[in-house]
């Protein structure tokens, strides 16, 4: 009976190296479309699996023995997850995974890179009973070498993932710590691999990495290189590609460990909501003799994104923010988006009603959402899952969780143009004790965030309280129009700062910037959040561990509700732009603008000019 899973292997290799994508191949899109190399394996598929409730699978030998694993998953999707075939929704300490593949003849010289686009949440990697390394993280997607680990023909892969949930250490974005969805908004947990996992092959030196900054004043990109066993003589070579694909600039330069790659061009095109236009690039490694050695296809956008004062700059012309909150969640592949086609999908929602962009919100999005983002000219604020962990700080392990991975995230994303703020933390409030370690944390993951890319703003604490940051965002829900206006009529001399303060710690906050001046752009990051659906019309409806309810009996009420709250904003002219809740309803959380699977609730039209309206400062000054 083990010949069975081999020759499942075998035909599944032989479908991937096609690379047209099957039935038996989920997802089988590159997963990495701004660093793409031409030798690549998708390992997404059927592989087999072992929910391990005791956590003892490490020392009952799970690794080495095939017949521990009783039942099939279909990777990239959760365990949790229909499209996973195992939805399975109870709380899981540890999970295992294995499969088996076989590297093309072609790759003999070069060396292997297994990539994962996440596992949730401490991943334990083995190839051939050899253990190659662990990655702490869930969202972060990371890769191992496993050449020297490799023999000919069949290979044996397992992956064990502990996700300790619960732990209060490491991050959990939505994810409810109780059995089921609960409270206004936490929803169906993601255990183990939740992206796409594959084979890539490098040679034995090759490009590790490119940072590419855009310097739109300076009409040019900056490269910034990394290289991994680069030897004398070697040199870097970038080739830039208008969208017809003509060769627009090639520069060639000395390789080497501080090399920083100028690109001039000459009268350059825009990246924007209005022309979403991308430079094609080449990357390539050559040795002394120029023969190529490495070569690497990615992309960039010529965008600049700065404040001043209290105003937001796209390409040097003030914009406002017509953002929807996005959670990233789907009925049938929770963080997992069923298709490519999915990802692109909710950016045509998004815009078709109106938004120019979209906060991403308490989750790590897949770069092929940040490709369609891209491509579509959808502005995004880039945000971490740092919800469920101790936000008193006191335990050290998490702030550590959370910087590391903050980290590895920006390092991964920050190429997309159409990110444009990086927000690492949601709705943090004053703690009930530990202030001081509140104070040091959020002052710490700021500078972070500046240090390693310092040209984009930085919303460092969406809503509530405000330490330290370039964006001033407060979280509203009134669906009092009068009331709402009234918040904010005398900014900035309102003292109105923040809709609620949880943990209200009167003199201790004395010191800390509580009050809006005037100085950052004042954004509604959180406003709208008006429940409704068709059922309401007719009775009260309950589930999903809370009661749904709307604020209308038909659509169009609700509608003209959205229109009154949206008309405060942008008729305000030191607001700087929103974020509607939400783009879709979310388990429970009925407050979408589409229902859970992507159907309209009101109309299109209507939407469309409510939030497409113009704001009171908009147009060059």
């Amino acid at each position: 009976m083990h010949y069975l899973p081999l020759l499942f292997c075998l035909l599944l290799c032989t479908c991937v190296r096609a690379q047209t994508g099957t039935p038996a191949m989920p997802r089988p899109e590159h997963p990495k479309p701004q660093f793409e190399r031409a030798k690549w394996l998708n390992l997404n598929g059927a592989w087999d699996f072992r929910i391990d409730y005791s956590n003892t699978g490490e020392e009952r030998n799970f690794v080495g023995d095939a017949a521990a694993y009783d039942r099939r998953i279909t990777v990239p999707f959760p365990p949790e997850s229909r499209l996973s075939g195992v939805e399975h929704l109870d709380f899981m300490d540890a999970v295992w995974y294995r499969r088996q593949f076989s590297v093309p003849a072609g790759w003999r010289q070069d060396r292997v890179i297994l990539h994962f686009g996440a596992v949730d949440y401490l991943a334990k990697v083995w190839v051939n009973g050899q253990h190659i390394g662990n990655h702490y993280g869930g969202s972060a997607s990371f890769e191992l070498d496993v050449t020297d680990q490799l023999r000919d023909g069949v290979n044996d892969l397992v992956v064990k993932a502990e996700d300790d949930v619960r732990s209060r250490v490491q991050p959990a974005g939505k994810q409810s710590l109780n059995f089921g969805n609960t409270g206004c908004c936490k929803y169906t947990r993601t255990t183990g691999i939740w992206q796409t996992v594959w084979l890539e092959a490098r040679p034995a030196s090759y490009l590790e990495s490119a940072r590419v900054v855009p310097d739109l004043d300076n009409e040019r990109f900056t490269v910034r290189p990394v290289f991994r066993q680069l030897p004398a003589g070697f040199r870097f070579q970038t080739t830039v590609f208008d969208a017809a694909g003509r060769e627009v600039l090639r520069q060639t330069d000395q390789a080497n460990s501080h090399l920083v790659q100028q690109l001039p061009l000459v009268q350059p095109r825009t990246w924007s909501p209005a022309d979403p236009y991308l430079y094609d690039l080449r990357f390539a490694l050559l040795d002394p003799s120029g023969r190529v050695v490495d070569e690497v296809k990615s992309y960039a956008g010529m965008r600049k994104i700065h404040q001043v004062g209290n105003r937001i700059f796209l390409n040097n012309e003030p914009i406002f923010l017509r953002f929807v909150l996005d959670q990233g969640y789907y009925p049938d592949g929770v963080w997992t988006a069923p298709s490519d086609a999915a990802l692109k999908k909710d950016i045509e929602l998004a815009l078709s009603v109106g938004f120019n962009g979209a906060r991403l919100h308490e989750k790590v999005f897949e770069e092929r959402f940040h490709y369609w983002a891209d491509k579509l000219g959808y502005l995004t604020w880039a945000e971490f899952p740092d919800w469920g962990i101790d936000r008193s700080y006191n335990a050290p392990e998490a702030l550590l969780n959370v910087q590391r991975e903050w980290r590895e995230t920006i390092q991964r994303d920050w190429n997309h143009p159409s990110i444009i703020a990086w927000t690492p933390l949601n709705e943090v409030h004053s703690p009930k004790q530990g202030l001081e370690n509140y104070d040091r944390a959020v002052r710490e993951i700021y500078d972070l965030t500046r240090a390693l890319d310092p040209t984009r703003p930085i919303n460092t604490t969406s809503g509530f309280l405000h330490i330290k940051t370039d964006i001033w965002t407060v979280h509203d829900y009134s669906q009092n129009a009068k009331t709402f206006r009234e918040n904010y009529a005398q900014l900035p001399d309102s003292a109105y700062y923040v809709n609620w303060d949880w943990y209200n710690q009167g003199d201790t906050l004395a010191g800390y910037q509580t009050k809006y001046d005037g100085t950052l752009p004042y954004v509604m990051d959180e406003y709208g959040g008006t429940f409704w659906l068709p059922e309401y019309a007719s009775s009260a409806i309950r589930g999903g561990g809370r009661a749904k309810w709307g604020y209308g009996k038909t659509a169009s009420a609700v509608e003209d509700k959205i229109a009154e709250l949206t008309k405060v904003l942008t008729d305000h002219p030191l607001i700087a732009g929103f974020t509607y809740t939400q783009l879709t309803d979310v388990h429970q959380e009925v407050n979408g603008i589409f229902t859970f699977d992507r159907k309209p609730k009101f109309n299109p039209q209507r939407l469309r000019a409510i939030f497409g309206a113009p704001a009171a400062y908009e147009g060059p000054r």
